[in-house]
């Protein structure tokens, strides 16, 4: 009861400084604050004359502009990366942050005018989250309101093909000729590299495969046609990345009507 006013931490992820994070008090229950991209944690907690409350966390979530191309260029070298970029203006300093998420980013303040940095010890298969922010501050102060980000995008050091097919395939819509295949994205974690695409064919009863179909990675449902009726199916997806295709994921059979379609 009798709360006096708020404690506001907004601390940078990940803070390479020993400072404490910015602590902010305030008697509102709002406050701007301008950030970059960079992951921030804030933590809110309420005082009264009694003392302080514990803490509420609050993990600022990503933007959804995923990637910010054409700010900076990323080239494999083995275990090694290599980052250019070509800033807006010139700023003091860059700081760049790498991982493969909030729990495992490393960030490293670039004062020199090199517009390069060298990242080392990526491991293969994993996707790794590239960012570049200009600040006028570098020294281990606080880049809240200073830092601005004007690169972001991702990288595989080494991509592998996908470890599974899409999940939950399902056929709807059956008739005579036709049917829906539907099927949910394969899961980030398993594509091991970019996905490209999938490939999408049929067997029917007599074993006769049809061709392979190529779609874009965006495309989660393909309508079949030309099949015969009276006939059972069974279709075969697939996702491919730049190292190639994954294993076949197969359909529960379906069968096409004599006649109309399938309730």
């Amino acid at each position: 009861k009798n709360i006096l006013g708020y404690f506001v931490n907004v601390e940078r992820i990940p803070n390479s400084c020993s400072h404490p994070a910015n602590h902010i008090s305030l008697k509102d229950r709002e406050i701007l604050v301008n950030i970059s991209m960079a992951y921030y944690r804030v933590n809110i907690s309420a005082y009264n004359e009694a003392g302080e409350s514990p803490q509420a966390i609050y993990i600022v979530p990503e933007l959804s502009v995923t990637d910010l191309p054409g700010q900076i260029h990323v080239k494999s070298q083995g275990t090694n990366a290599v980052i250019t970029w070509t800033p807006e203006y010139h700023p003091k300093c860059f700081v760049v942050d790498w991982g493969t998420g909030k729990e495992d980013m490393q960030m490293k303040i670039i004062t020199t005018a090199a517009r390069n940095f060298t990242l080392d010890n990526f491991q293969p298969y994993k996707l790794y989250k590239i960012m570049v922010h200009a600040s006028d501050v570098c020294q281990c102060e606080s880049f809240i309101g200073h830092e601005k980000t004007f690169g972001v995008t991702h990288f595989y050091s080494v991509e592998g093909v996908p470890r599974t097919g899409p999940a939950n395939v399902t056929i709807l819509d059956i008739t005579k000729h036709s049917a829906l295949v539907q099927w949910t994205k394969i899961a980030a974690e398993d594509l091991l590299g970019f996905l490209q695409g999938y490939r999408i064919s049929y067997t029917d009863s007599s074993r006769k495969t049809s061709p392979a179909v190529t779609l874009n990675s965006s495309v989660t449902s393909y309508h079949l046609t030309g099949l015969k009726e009276k006939t059972t199916y069974r279709v075969q997806i697939s996702g491919f990345t730049s190292a190639g295709e994954g294993p076949l994921t197969l359909s529960q059979p379906f069968s096409t009507p004599k006649y109309g379609t399938v309730e």
